[in-house]
């Protein structure tokens, strides 16, 4: 699968990103999330229909991943249908060097077009992601399109620079940190527009499920890091 064999190429290069790496490296990041609390995700996001696809543990692996999720979702009622991947990583370098620009490339896809946009949400907010375009030659023609953005504590960023920003201002105390990625692919069946079109709207329907989700494991992550310890009972009698 293109999208899941894209995820496993790491190429980094540059002096500028070793330094960049050693400084994430060198301060901690969040704490790893349960076990499992990225599958919480609804499966059944509005229209949107979701089912768990399994990645090769070989692309677990390069990825750096300290926890995914990768699923397909179905729109009921149309034919349109998106992947989407999600990415947790207690240290931004693991992160950082998964970018769609950087993967598909390198896995034989070219990358015809990409742009920053602000996706309105039902709230009034604006989800600020890119938007690129790929496509490989073969027999016919493939076409992908990849929405791709950072959820860093609460923070929506199109791309590393708010990772970067921390890094270079000395703010380690990074809560959390997410990489997502919705893409559409549909060869030559399926016109750029539509999935662009696709993209925007799931990307729309999801992001605050994705954003509760995150929000509400640092909430009981802070409860459990307050809560006062029990004192055990000594099985003695009471003074009262």
């Amino acid at each position: 699968m293109a999208v899941g064999a894209a995820l496993s190429l790491l190429i980094v290069s540059g002096a500028g990103y070793r330094v960049l790496a050693w400084r994430l490296g060198a301060t901690d990041g969040g704490s790893p999330l349960p076990p499992g609390t990225l599958q919480r995700l609804p499966m059944q996001i509005g229209q949107w229909s979701g089912k768990d696809v399994k990645l090769d543990e070989r692309v677990v692996e390069a990825t750096d991943t300290d926890a995914h999720v990768n699923r397909r979702y179905l729109r009921s009622h149309g034919s349109d249908g998106v992947s989407l991947y999600i990415a947790y990583g207690v240290r931004a370098r693991d992160l950082m060097p998964h970018r769609p620009e950087v993967c598909y490339p390198g896995n034989g896809w070219t990358l015809k077009d990409t742009r920053h946009v602000d996706v309105p949400l039902a709230d009034g907010t604006k989800l600020q992601c890119r938007i690129l375009k790929f496509s490989r030659a073969g027999l016919s023609t493939e076409n992908i399109t990849v929405l791709s953005y950072y959820l860093v504590d609460g923070q929506y960023s199109p791309d590393v620079s708010l990772l970067r920003s921390k890094s270079w201002t000395g703010q380690s105390g990074i809560g959390y940190m997410a990489q997502v990625q919705i893409t559409c692919s549909g060869g030559g069946r399926l016109s750029p527009e539509s999935s662009v079109k696709s993209v925007s709207e799931f990307a729309a329907d999801s992001a605050r499920a994705i954003y509760d989700l995150f929000r509400s494991s640092e909430e009981d992550a802070n409860k459990a890091d307050t809560q006062p310890r029990s004192i055990p009972a000594s099985g003695g009698k009471s003074n009262d």
